[in-house]
């Protein structure tokens, strides 16, 4: 299973040999991953060194490396040339996809998005009633902005009503900014691998930003890491420290059904983005969406790493 690869003590020097990822400080190996088994390396601590041999052998395997800043956002994420067989091919579709048919991926990536949404307010006891009218609501490229209206709804009915989203500050948000990170690097993987591109965006376009697609494609999955964060809060562990970021990047390995059966998150996030490939190649909308889990599911989400069984 792949395995999310954090680094945030400061100090460490990263190398690779024989196929593992070594981790060393002042030259004393700390530990050793096999290359195979990380979907992901993300690095908070400023003072980390590394050889080259990491990002090369990172990218051959498709592997992000991803950068981020003091707010545990990520600022850079280290992108491979080369991806599927059919990188070329999936590229042009990509790049070529008819408006209309970004305008229809969106609709159903946003209706997606806040149907979770009210199905995690539901779960929690929480008012998730009008989610659903509101995801009927979306339209073809969402000219309404149905999925800020949600947003807005959404926010305070999960966290209370004085909370606000702002990556900038501690506490909730920054335990959110972690937990997208996750998320982020485990959709970027699977885009290189489905040969597509991660600047080519359905919805966001923003010059600025190299990974648009890695952004609209996380949107249904975002309310999961809403509801890990939401459980951390239930125990009363509200700030950023190992075991909130254990229970973060065990999103990877949760069960999701998509119709086929059920597949860890990473599986079925790779089937999602292969859907939308597809899509591109076809000139049809066929996404691969999962379903809701149980209210029950969701309240497991992350409690094993909370309460120090794993």
């Amino acid at each position: 299973m792949d395995r999310i690869v954090d680094i945030t003590t400061e100090g460490l020097h990263l190398n690779v040999y024989r196929g593992f990822l070594i981790i060393s400080q002042e030259k004393h190996e700390q530990g050793r991953i096999p290359l195979d088994d990380i979907g992901a390396l993300i690095v908070h601590a400023h003072g980390t060194t590394w050889s080259t041999s990491v990002f090369v052998r990172m990218a051959e395997r498709a592997i992000p490396v991803v950068l981020c800043g003091p707010n545990h956002a990520p600022v850079s994420v280290v992108w491979p040339f080369e991806g599927h067989h059919l990188q070329g091919a999936r590229l042009r579709a990509q790049a070529e996809a008819a408006k209309p048919l970004k305008k229809q991926l969106w609709q159903r990536i946003v209706a997606a998005k806040i149907r979770m949404q009210g199905h995690v307010l539901n779960a929690n006891g929480k008012d998730g009633k009008g989610f659903n009218l509101l995801a009927r609501k979306v339209r073809s490229g969402d000219p309404d902005n149905v999925e800020a209206q949600a947003a807005r709804r959404y926010w305070k009915a999960l966290m209370g009503a004085e909370f606000s989203r702002d990556q900038s500050t501690p506490g909730v948000n920054a335990l959110l900014n972690y937990g997208y990170t996750v998320l982020r690097a485990v959709v970027s993987r699977a885009i290189c691998a489905s040969g597509l591109h991660p600047t080519l965006g359905i919805f966001h376009s923003n010059r600025a930003n190299a990974f648009a697609l890695s952004d609209d494609l996380m949107e249904p999955y975002r309310p999961l890491v809403d509801q890990i964060v939401f459980n951390c809060l239930q125990e009363a562990q509200t700030e950023l420290a190992p075991t909130t970021k254990f229970a973060l990047t065990s999103l990877t390995t949760f069960d999701l059904d998509s119709g086929i059966g059920l597949s860890p998150v990473a599986v079925q996030v790779a089937r999602f983005v292969h859907s939308l490939a597809m899509s591109f190649e076809s000139g049809k909308p066929q996404l691969e969406i999962f379903k809701p889990p149980s209210p029950l599911e969701l309240a497991s989400l992350g409690r094993a790493a909370l309460e120090g069984e794993v």
